[in-house]
C-alpha cells in the first residue's frame, strides 16, 4: 500500500490542475476560442508572442487574441503537452510545454514556457509567458 503524504497529494492535485490549465489551452487553441483562452490569465500577466510582440497587462493581451486567434490560419489541429514542472514556490511553478501545429504541410513546433501562479481560490492562472517558436533542424 503506498501513503502519500498532505504535501505529496497536494502537490500530486495541483499537477493535475495544471495539466487541466495547458489541456484547456489547447482546446481553445484547437477552437480559436478567444474568451476560453483570456479566462486563464492573470490580470496583470505579461505575454510575449512567438514573433517577440511583447504584450502587458489583461488588456493588451485580449486585444491581441482577439484579432490574431480567430484569424488563425491553421486548421485547428494544434496540440499542447506539458514537457515539465518546477514548483518555484507551493503558488508558483514554471511549466515547460511542446506545443505542435500538425496540419499536412504546416507542421511546426513550439516551446512555450508559462509562469503560472495560485490563486486564493485555488485556480492556477497564465501569469508570465514566452511562447517561442522552434526553427526546423
Amino acid at each position: 500500500m503506498i501513503h502519500m503524504t498532505t504535501e505529496s497529494t497536494s502537490r500530486a492535485a495541483d499537477i493535475e490542475a495544471i495539466r487541466r490549465l495547458v489541456a484547456t489551452v489547447e482546446h481553445s487553441q484547437q477552437n480559436k476560442d478567444p474568451e476560453e483562452f483570456l479566462a486563464l490569465f492573470h490580470p496583470d500577466a505579461i505575454w510575449t508572442t512567438a514573433h517577440g510582440h511583447v504584450l502587458v497587462g489583461l488588456d493588451a493581451i485580449s486585444e491581441f487574441t482577439r484579432k490574431v486567434l480567430p484569424a488563425a490560419n491553421w486548421d485547428g489541429k494544434v496540440t499542447y503537452e506539458v514537457a515539465h514542472v518546477l514548483f518555484i514556490r507551493p503558488d508558483v511553478a514554471a511549466v515547460k510545454v511542446r506545443q505542435r501545429y500538425l496540419a499536412p504541410g504546416q507542421e511546426s513546433e513550439g516551446a512555450p514556457l508559462y509562469v503560472i501562479s495560485k490563486q486564493e481560490d485555488g485556480r492556477w492562472l497564465l501569469t508570465a509567458c514566452q511562447n517561442t517558436a522552434v526553427a526546423a533542424d
